[in-house]
């Protein structure tokens, strides 16, 4: 859905229609959601959070006002605090187990012992990345936010935002041994290697 949609969404859902604030949920749920389930790692907590959030957008809608800022960037900044206070209060932040346990039914042990071997690696490289870096890389690639959006959600300017992605890509091809974007990736060299 487009900016100017959204906003049409955003003026009808502040004069109470309803449905219009379902269109809106429908546009942002699975982005809030991927974002916040890359952040808290249970599914069960990710739900929770992601219904919070919509919820804390429909009290806070009649107060909201556009100023040049996408209403995704103000949606996600509202995303970005419900984790914030789950993780002061749960001090529990493993970011990619749950994405370890969706492997399919049919994948075979081996299937998933390389998928738990690949999560684990990019769970360690992305933990050895500042919070800020973090932040903008699940903002960025698991919400699916644009630059623009992700600075709204942050409270930085978009430049910003930028640097701070290609820092953490940079770190993260450093961490997992990936030399050039062209390179097989260092874990599947890694495998390559020992079985030689």
């Amino acid at each position: 859905m487009d900016d100017e949609t959204i906003d049409r969404l955003v003026g009808l859902a502040q004069g109470g229609d309803l449905q219009a604030f379902g269109s809106i949920f429908d546009a942002y749920h699975a982005s809030v959601y991927r974002f916040i389930a890359s952040r808290v790692g249970r599914p069960s907590d990710a739900e929770d959070l992601t219904q919070l959030v919509f919820v804390k957008a429909l009290e806070a809608l009649p107060r909201y006002k556009a100023r040049g800022i996408p209403f995704g960037g103000w949606l996600f900044r509202l995303a970005r605090n419900a984790v914030i206070d789950h993780v002061r209060t749960r001090r529990e932040h493993d970011e990619l187990d749950a994405a370890s346990d969706r492997a399919t039914e049919d994948a075979g042990p081996e299937r998933v012992a390389t998928l738990r071997d690949d999560l684990d690696a990019v769970a360690v490289a992305l933990r050895q990345l500042t919070p800020d870096q973090r932040e903008v890389i699940s903002l960025r690639f698991f919400a699916g936010l644009s630059a623009r959006e992700a600075a709204e959600a942050m409270g930085r300017q978009e430049g910003t935002i930028r640097g701070l992605q290609f820092r953490a890509i940079a770190a993260l091809r450093r961490s997992l041994g990936i030399e050039d974007l062209d390179d097989e990736p260092a874990l599947a060299r890694r495998e390559a290697s020992s079985e030689a």
